[in-house]
């Protein structure tokens, strides 16, 4: 893991006390406070109390925007459909979700009753955090995202059959929809069954999809 602090995060409680959590990342140029609004909207039930933790990623020069600083998992070099990226800058943000995780565990919430989720990068250092992960996760699920480290990825074999769920929109202007295609077929000859949902939508996240966000978590945390 890494002994440095841990990233700061909004970190949304549940009525009564936690017996899961969500570990949730957004997107380039974003903050933890972008998926908060979305808690109320999943209306799980009183009977799944699930913390939802939503770190913020560090400010760094993101190329691809003139070098402009803002909040990043990683560098993106290019925005070809193959998406050259800063990949140990990924990898540093995988393990730093990994310390979110590993937090959680030490507070009480047991490994399979976490989930990772990410949109779009967020997603890409989902991917790697949770495949990654020692311990049996309850679930991995990516919005509007791509799988950047499919060439470098060692996966843990106790997320041999890890629950993943991928959304995508089939308008995404900024991830394409054949990126969320390929990362489903790169999980499927790795063994993985992952769900594969699209939206007509951009790179967004749109109420139906809400809708299925919550029925999923409350499948994989029930």
């Amino acid at each position: 893991m890494t002994n440095q602090p841990y990233l700061p995060a909004v970190v949304i409680e549940p009525s009564s006390a936690a017996d899961a959590s969500v570990v949730w990342l957004h997107g380039l140029g974003a903050s933890g406070h972008d998926f908060e609004p979305i808690v109320p909207e999943l209306q799980l039930p009183p009977s799944l109390p699930v913390r939802f933790v939503f770190p913020h990623a560090p400010n760094m020069p993101v190329t691809i925007n003139g070098g402009m600083r803002m909040p990043a998992w990683y560098d993106i070099l290019s925005m070809d459909i193959d998406r050259k990226i800063d990949s140990g800058q990924l990898r540093k943000s995988a393990q730093q979700t990994q310390a979110l995780i590993q937090r959680e565990i030490e507070r009480g919430i047991a490994a399979e009753r976490i989930v990772v989720a990410g949109f779009s990068q967020g997603g890409a250092v989902a991917y790697e955090a949770a495949l990654t992960f020692p311990q049996r996760l309850a679930g991995l699920m990516t919005m509007s995202s791509y799988l950047a480290t499919h060439e470098t990825l060692q996966i843990d074999k106790v997320q041999h059959d890890l629950p993943i769920h991928v959304f995508h929109g089939t308008y995404d202007p900024v991830v394409p929809e054949l990126l969320g295609q390929r990362a489903v077929a790169w999980l499927q000859e790795n063994g993985f069954s992952p769900q594969y949902r699209t939206y007509p939508m951009q790179h967004q996240v749109c109420m139906e999809q809400i809708n299925h966000i919550s029925h999923w978590l409350q499948t994989v945390l029930k």
